[in-house]
């Protein structure tokens, strides 16, 4: 990613004294050192030896605690690890300072060739569905299911709502976003993220808002915070610009694993009409919509995207692995969103963009 912003951070080596990452009852984290980037990941015991792993990357802003809601409803599917993509969550900053989405790619696909699982079922969201799509589309052999929810594919016409977010990527602005916003409290700012990244804001438990908000401490005090984001941003905009093979939606075209797509309908970062092109693009796709979710459903609706998965697995012929008969129990799966899908069709419901 080209970048003409922030050189004095590029190689930002210096590990600050915050607190400490929270870690969920039952996960682990450890440090994994790989050419040229340091990645911190996010894992979850298996049930029992055996079962085929999965690996999940976070959105823009996000950490591998974004999937700490999910993970154990997958216990007896799958064994479970989240990357912190570099730069964010408890990773420094990749040496080359590469913010793109190629070179997030390239992390993954580093991590997983160093791992030696075999194929994962790969999961993302937002910038790390961008990230998953070009990692599945050019190492299919690294992927056995790919699970998007609200994956940061081009959109020609972007919600109002994503503007600010897109505007990071100019040069300047995230240094004067900074000054101005230099007396918000991490309340505040959580807030402002749950309101823009949730379907309805309340959902957030008050043990939920409050870890947020220490997590939002943590992470304004390290010194690269801003710069991971701003770059970041700006790899998601060349990315979108992007045309011929490296085009996000000409790769998703090449994905050739079976694709579980989740869209939610108050999403206000990517446009819930998006889902259907989505669904066109990508050959073995099932689509789930759920029209009261925001940008991160597998935190508002854990229970219905694990199930829409477990389903993914029954329906490839993968659940076989597992000897999680029952699964994990939610409102609604993929077949039973294929009728909402419909009703979006004959309009009978709104978009939500």
């Amino acid at each position: 990613m080209s970048s003409t912003e922030l050189p004095s951070a590029l190689a930002a080596p210096v590990t600050p004294k915050v607190s400490a990452v929270k870690v969920a009852e039952g996960e682990r984290l450890r440090s994994v050192g790989l050419p040229g980037i340091t990645l911190t990941v996010r894992s979850r015991p298996a049930a029992r030896e055996g079962l085929p792993p999965a690996l999940y990357v976070h959105g823009l802003g996000g950490s591998s605690q974004n999937w700490s809601a999910l993970m154990p409803l997958l216990d007896g599917l799958v064994e479970s690890e989240a990357l912190d993509l570099p730069g964010f969550g408890d990773s420094p900053p990749p040496d080359d300072g590469d913010y793109s989405v190629t070179g997030h790619a390239r992390a993954v696909i580093r991590y997983l060739d160093a791992a030696g699982h075999g194929p994962v079922h790969l999961f993302g969201n937002s910038l790390g569905g961008a990230v998953t799509t070009r990692v599945a589309a050019v190492r299919p052999d690294l992927v056995r299911t790919l699970t998007l929810v609200s994956p940061a594919l081009p959109e020609i016409r972007a919600q109002r709502t994503a503007w600010p977010t897109a505007l990071l990527a100019l040069p300047g602005v995230a240094r004067l976003f900074t000054r101005l916003t230099r007396d918000w409290t991490a309340e505040q700012r959580v807030r402002g993220v749950t309101a823009l990244c949730y379907g309805d804001p309340g959902m957030v438990t008050p043990e939920g808002f409050r870890n947020a908000v220490e997590e939002m401490e943590r992470r304004l005090a390290l010194p690269y915070f801003w710069d991971a984001m701003a770059r970041s941003s700006r790899g998601i905009v060349n990315a979108y610009t992007l045309g011929g093979q490296h085009g996000l939606w000409r790769q998703a075209e090449r994905v050739l694993a079976p694709t579980l797509l989740v869209y939610g309908g108050r999403d206000q970062l990517v446009a819930y009409r998006m889902a259907q092109r989505a669904a066109r693009a990508f050959r073995d796709s099932r689509l789930l919509t759920l029209p009261d979710a925001g940008h991160v459903a597998m935190m508002e609706y854990p229970q219905t995207v694990a199930t829409a998965f477990r389903e993914l697995l029954a329906e490839t012929g993968q659940l076989g692995d597992s000897d999680d008969t029952e699964g994990p129990v939610g409102p609604t799966g993929v077949g039973a969103a294929a009728s909402t899908v419909a009703a979006d069709e004959a309009g009978a419901t709104g978009t939500g963009s």
